[in-house]
């Protein structure tokens, strides 16, 4: 585990997604977007989607353009209900 992944729990999913992003970067534009989005649907399992949209409700900070873009296709789990950190914003999240 990596030195910001011990202080930012999301920091895992974002260079995930991100290395995701840069295979996909070298397609044309809309066959990229598409990739990224039927990768992550398909080999994802939704808690990892639902911190990935936790990170992209808070704003996407993190991620590349191209990642950010797929977000309108992948698909957004159920909420989760309980467990540790249910509702917690992330760490990198603007509070106020």
């Amino acid at each position: 585990m990596s030195h910001d992944e011990t202080f930012d729990p999301y920091a895992k999913i974002i260079r995930m997604a991100n290395q995701i992003g840069t295979f996909f970067s070298s397609k044309p534009h809309d066959e990229g977007i598409a990739g990224i989005a039927e990768h992550i649907n398909k080999f994802w399992e939704p808690r990892m989607r639902r911190h990935f949209f936790e990170v992209m409700d808070a704003g996407g900070e993190g991620f590349l353009p191209n990642v950010r873009e797929a977000a309108a296709h992948i698909r957004r789990p159920a909420p989760s209900v309980g467990g540790a950190g249910a509702g917690a914003p992330p760490s990198h999240a603007p509070q106020g």
